[in-house]
């Protein structure tokens, strides 16, 4: 019998009658089941919040960051145990699932270090002779219950970006797991439910859709948390009322060859910023401009070590890509790719899928408003371009409604300080 999580609401375990199996994307096993929190469960949630937060407010610092770094020490005791599950429900390959734990680890201990240095300002206020022997004092206050929404691509780390400030800041938090793998996070909340915190200081539940949605709506968090896709994350903004909000949204990071650059480097750069985790990743590479005089050679040796990857099994330590989290997503990049391939792009390598498996593709040659391009992939596949100069490389690059992350390989530090300008 797979194993039963129950979900963490307002400091109790429950369950209910609308049951979650969690598979395995590798191999459709069943890796455990839990439940959706109805509306009561988070009724309940958003009450024991904001009971929590007259608590929390005032916990001295020691004590928040006390209570991060107990956390801290348990995520890596259990962090064996934690990286299996990440690599069972996610199908993130065990050595990158690992290296997620170590992540996670080091967020909560950041954390627990900033709770004590959460301060304030003195600000002169004699800046004119009627203020003269004046000034003012600000001190930062937390701002009451927060709802976050974490993704599934970093079940573990991301989702703790949103809890570990939460307590170092004296909040609460409600927290909705992704549905397809949430039980990593419910493990974490075994290791919450341990601490000397009130009740309803953290809430850990899957919700549907519907129930869900009143994270965004409801008037009593203060703070909406939200990282996804820009589609989704823009829209709940515009409906998220008077609460602050926080967005980390999609990707699709630029980068750049200039000539002269270190082409053996930066294809094994290449390799890994586009492909790791199925490509699954918002600051994945998808876009390579290269100086047209390195741009056969670089186009060679990128072809030469992706077909060096290994894939299958997440949970073999040496597989390096695993299956994408679902079909619907391994049959949307498949029509991207048909289609830009229609258009006229060339495919280096790739281009096929195969149930859950994408390929690693390498695309040449493709049109620059084609959905492999333009848009964010989160895919095993990376475009690339060459250019005639650095600046037209720089111009290409920052062609793109996204901007989260970029890179460049020169030995020119006049064009490395000019990119980090532009």
């Amino acid at each position: 019998m797979p194993k039963t999580y129950p979900f963490y609401c307002a400091g109790e375990w429950r369950t209910s009658d609308q049951p979650l199996e969690v598979r395995n994307p590798w191999n459709d096993e069943i890796v455990g089941v839990t439940s959706f929190a109805t509306d009561k469960d988070l009724e309940d949630a958003i009450v024991a919040a904001e009971e929590a937060f007259e608590i929390m407010r005032v916990m001295p610092a020691y004590e928040r960051a006390a209570a991060l770094d107990r956390l801290a020490d348990m995520l890596e005791e259990r962090g064996e145990e934690v990286a299996e599950l990440i690599a069972r429900e996610a199908a993130k390959p065990l050595r990158d699932a690992r290296t997620e734990v170590m992540r996670g680890v080091f967020t909560v201990r950041i954390a627990s270090e900033e709770a004590k240095r959460i301060g304030g300002e003195m600000i002169p206020l004699d800046l004119l002779p009627s203020s003269k022997g004046r000034f003012g004092v600000t001190r930062k206050v937390p701002v009451g219950p927060i709802a976050a929404i974490s993704p599934f691509n970093f079940p573990l780390n991301l989702a703790l970006h949103k809890v570990a400030p939460a307590i170092a800041s004296g909040n609460t938090v409600v927290l909705k797991p992704p549905t397809v793998d949430p039980l990593t996070m419910l493990v974490f909340a075994e290791m919450i439910d341990t601490l000397d915190l009130p009740k309803g200081a953290v809430s850990i539940m899957p919700m549907d859709r519907k129930t869900g949605d009143r994270l965004v709506t409801d008037d009593r968090f203060k703070v909406l948390s939200f990282t996804g896709s820009p589609d989704v994350g823009w829209e709940m903004k515009s409906r998220a009322g008077k609460k602050k909000v926080v967005l980390e949204l999609g990707g699709n990071a630029g980068v750049i060859v200039d000539a002269g650059a270190d082409i053996e480097l930066a294809a094994k750069r290449v390799r890994a910023g586009a492909f790791a985790y199925a490509g699954q990743v918002c600051i994945s590479v998808q876009r390579v401009y290269v100086h047209r005089e390195s741009y056969d050679q670089f186009c060679a040796k990128l072809v030469e070590e992706v077909r060096t990857i290994k894939t299958g099994d997440p949970l073999d330590p040496e597989t390096e890509v695993g299956p994408m989290i679902n079909a619907k997503a391994a049959e949307r990049i498949d029509s991207w790719v048909k289609k830009a391939t229609n258009e006229g792009a060339l495919l280096l390598t790739g281009g096929k899928a195969d149930g859950r498996f994408y390929e690693p593709t390498i695309i040449v040659n493709a049109a620059k408003d084609s959905f492999v391009c333009s848009r964010e992939a989160f895919a095993p596949i990376v475009t690339v371009f060459p250019v005639d100069s650095f600046d037209a490389a720089l111009k290409a690059a920052n062609d793109s409604v996204f901007g989260l992350q970029a890179g460049v390989f020169t030995n020119d530090v006049e064009n490395a300080f000019k990119a980090f300008d532009q």
